[in-house]
């Protein structure tokens, strides 16, 4: 059994802690990896403060974890010690039910279970990245490209495949116009992915203070929603719409962008419910849609897209002891684009 040093929360409104959790003993097709980054997403918040229903602390955030294999059991096959590797989400599934054969795990009949905040199948509770050490199913296991830097591969195990999926799903692409509400970190990955996938991307965000960025990563327009001539310009024109918005919007308002047969995607997760008119639906035969991450078969999928097309998510490195600063900013906008904790300095 593996003693790992972590950092731990006791409560919506504590602070994080120093804290030594254990993890279990290899079984014969476990891999143990040594954290070197993890990543902060704007879930971690959520369930850190409670805002998604109750949580039992403490706890143990991060499902953005890239790392190197210091050991694996007799059976594994898959990697090896020394292999540069990632989690995301969840770390296993039950493996047998309709979803689980066809790769969508994170759709597992059962309930997959998630990195941090979960039981695993010994009935334990499950802690995330934000320690030094943590022990996964090789199936669950990514293998990250020798090209993609640790720190920036963090985030793609999260923000890169949530907004990678949809875009895929969807079939972003050339002769396809995409919108993307939202530039924080969900936001400005989605603009990445998808202008690297050919279509001509549009950002929707609050206001234009991140216009020189967002053009930078691919966008080729760049509009305010705090202006409403935007909604009125804009109206009828985007084949597909990625929300990565944490925070209840007027989602008809977005829906009357769609173009016939449009689809709005939310892949961000307010904790209010999102108020939908069913005549911003019927006339245009739009479709409002929701998608979490991907299986693990898409996750490796993108981060192989991600090392051929040289994306990488924009990061801010941060030492352990700046998780409640980081959050903080995050909560006030204040990031550009991800946060990752530098997890030797545990």
């Amino acid at each position: 059994m593996v003693t790992a040093k972590a950092r731990a929360v006791d409560g919506p409104d504590k602070s994080f802690r120093e804290a030594e959790i254990t993890r279990r003993e290899l079984d014969k097709n476990d891999v143990l990896i040594e954290i070197k980054f993890a990543g902060i997403c704007h879930s971690d918040l959520h369930t850190a403060h409670g805002d998604w229903g109750e949580v039992n602390y403490p706890l143990v955030p991060g499902h953005e974890i890239a790392g190197v294999v210091t050991d694996v059991g007799e059976d594994v096959t898959k990697y090896k010690v020394g292999d540069r590797v990632g989690v995301g989400c969840m770390v296993d599934s039950c493996g047998e039910c309709e979803n689980c054969k066809a790769g969508e795990e994170q759709y597992c009949l059962k309930g997959n279970v998630p990195t941090y905040a979960g039981v695993d199948k010994y009935g334990e509770p499950t802690q995330g990245g934000y320690s030094t050490h943590i022990v996964v199913v090789e199936d669950f296991v990514l293998g990250i490209p020798d090209s993609i830097p640790l720190d920036k591969a963090a985030p793609l195990l999260c923000a890169g495949i949530t907004t990678f999926s949809p875009l895929n799903h969807w079939e972003a692409g050339p002769g396809k116009k995409v919108a993307v509400v939202g530039m924080g970190g969900l936001g400005h990955m989605a603009v990445k992915i998808a202008h690297a996938m050919g279509a001509e991307v549009t950002v929707l965000s609050q206001t234009l203070n991140k216009k020189e960025d967002g053009l930078a990563f691919g966008a080729s327009s760049y509009y305010a929603t705090s202006d409403d001539e935007t909604f009125e310009k804009l109206a009828g024109t985007f084949d597909l719409i990625i929300n990565t918005v944490s925070a209840k919007l007027d989602i008809n308002a977005y829906l009357s962008l769609l173009t016939l047969n449009g689809t709005l995607v939310n892949v961000g997760a307010p904790a209010e419910p999102l108020e939908v008119n069913a005549f911003s639906l019927i006339p245009h035969r739009r479709s409002f849609a929701g998608s979490m991450i991907g299986g693990i078969r898409e996750t490796q999928e993108m981060l192989d897209f991600c090392a051929e097309h040289d994306i990488a998510p924009s990061i801010e490195v941060i030492s352990a002891d700046e998780i409640d600063e980081a959050y903080k900013r995050v909560m006030d906008s204040d990031v550009k684009y991800r946060f990752v904790i530098n997890i030797s300095t545990m």
